[in-house]
């Protein structure tokens, strides 16, 4: 066997990378995925092209490479997280789309379980503040709003899991109903200090505990797949939700490492040790990876639009025809011009945690164009990053020489990334292996199958690719930044 498959299960497609035995990619497939708006706020999957496009993806690298199943060592999957699936046990049938992480449905209760005095208790045993952002209220509503759904769960008919979750059970044929410590501590119903869902939340939410997966380590045994999928068994082998997996694929093993994803939201994890820290600046307290059963914790800041603004210049304002496209609009913006983009096209996560408010521009003259908005839409990338990092480093301190990892699809800009280290004030590091992500899960199943090493060699291979330096004045960035607060706290004024 010399070959680990990674399957990237994300918001807008689902990939399938094959690495071999030295960790170098050898073949990615990719499948765009259809996302549904039935509401304002409101985001949806079908989980048929959840399913579908998974295998048919595996299927392609696995040709394009050449390589037989029986050649493959073992599957690690990462995944979209906190998108909530509930299907029936018996024919694996949903009862209804998949409700996507930045779905905002559930806000008005949400909302209640803090005016009710919930919010603590919560955020004590799961790290995680009361926001429609997670799977625990999502679940909830689908129980509450699907025709004898309760009726079926509470009878022992169905079945919640998080994207990882259904997969499993879709390429077990049915046998493994699992997931990992990181996916589990994004449902808002896991306890992360004593690693076990949390009777209490459950019974709060009204959510029968049997409809729960199995949790396990993010290097674990989680089943096998059925021959019929790929051309033989294969076993899976690692898990972890998609930011952990870049926090294992930035090799982000000792305390103080910070890496941020930019995908269709941006997420900074800081390694925190062996032992939770809680955030006094409303960021999340959650699981980076568990090996050993030992779990290592982090302090996360959630944006929800990063790369997902391109998105929307793209096939909203149709300013451009590609994501590469923006960059060079950016370039030839007016330096003159001041407009600032608020992309709260869903609320704002950390620190904000508004689930209210929505986009907003600012500073928009007669000859503002699809430059200065192609720049301004970049650069609220490096200002939400700010904040995330502003708030880290409240929580436990400044570290002495503080360099940020970067990785996902918007890294790959050097615009953006420049302007992100102006910003910042601090070195941007880019690695070599851009994608992380699918590296972390694919590691976690070959470090499990005994074909790669253990995390200290694991993180000797890290290799830098680029490092950007801050080039801007302290006075300027100074200034910037403070309008972009004074455009954030008019954005949720409105």
């Amino acid at each position: 066997m010399t070959h680990i498959l990674a399957i990237d299960q994300g918001t807008t497609s689902s990939r399938a990378i094959l690495f071999d035995r030295e960790m170098n990619v050898v073949s990615i497939a990719q499948q765009e995925l259809q996302q549904h708006f039935p509401s304002s706020g409101w985001v949806e999957h079908e989980p048929e092209d959840l399913w579908s496009t998974t295998l048919a993806t595996c299927r392609q690298a696995l040709e394009t490479a050449g390589i037989e199943a029986g050649g493959i060592a073992g599957i690690g999957i990462t995944n979209q997280r906190e998108t909530t699936v509930v299907w029936d046990k018996a024919t694996g049938e949903p009862i209804h789309r998949a409700i996507v992480w930045q779905d905002r449905r559930t806000a008005a209760y949400c909302q209640e379980l803090r005016e009710a005095g919930h919010e603590e208790m919560i955020a004590d045993r799961t790290g995680l503040l009361c926001d429609p952002y997670f799977s625990g209220t999502k679940l909830k509503w689908l129980l509450d709003n699907i025709d004898g759904a309760r009726e079926r769960a509470e009878a022992g008919e169905l079945l919640f899991g998080t994207v990882d979750s259904y997969l499993i059970w879709k390429l077990t044929g049915s046998k493994s109903h699992v997931t990992d410590a990181t996916n589990a501590a994004r449902t808002l119903l896991f306890d992360i200090r004593k690693g076990r869902w949390s009777s209490t939340i459950c019974e709060l939410l009204g959510i029968p505990m049997a409809m729960l997966p199995e949790v396990k380590d993010c290097a674990a045994d989680f089943g096998v797949t059925m021959a019929e999928h790929l051309g033989a068994e294969v076993s899976i082998l690692g898990v972890a939700g998609d930011q952990q997996a870049a926090t294992v694929g930035q090799a982000c093993f000792e305390p103080g490492m910070l890496k941020s994803t930019y995908g269709t939201g941006c997420f900074a994890l800081l390694n925190t040790g062996s032992e939770p820290v809680v955030s006094k600046n409303r960021l999340l307290t959650t699981i980076a990876y568990q090996l050993d059963g030992k779990p290592t914790y982090a302090l996360e800041g959630s944006i929800f639009i990063a790369g997902a603004v391109v998105q929307w210049l793209r096939d909203g304002l149709r300013l451009v025809k590609t994501a590469p496209d923006t960059q060079i609009l950016a370039e030839a913006a007016d330096p003159e011009q001041d407009v600032v983009l608020v992309p709260a096209f869903t609320g704002l996560g950390a620190p904000y945690w508004n689930a209210d408010c929505r986009g907003a521009v600012f500073g928009l003259t007669r000859s503002s164009g699809p430059e200065e908005l192609a720049k301004a839409a970049l650069e609220s990338v490096g200002y939400q990053t700010r904040d995330l990092l502003e708030a880290m480093h409240a929580d436990i301190g400044e570290a002495e020489e503080a360099v940020l990892r970067v990785d996902g699809g918007m890294s790959a800009s050097d615009w953006t990334m420049q302007f992100l280290a102006d910003i910042l004030g601090a070195p941007v590091d880019r690695p070599k292996v851009l994608e992380t992500t699918a590296l972390g899960a694919a590691w976690l199943a070959g470090m499990k199958a005994g074909m790669y090493p253990g995390p200290e060699d694991f993180a000797a291979k890290w290799a830098l690719e680029r490092q950007f330096e801050p080039g801007m004045e302290q006075a300027e960035r100074d200034r910037r930044y403070r309008r972009w607060k004074r455009a954030v706290e008019a954005t949720m004024s409105v």
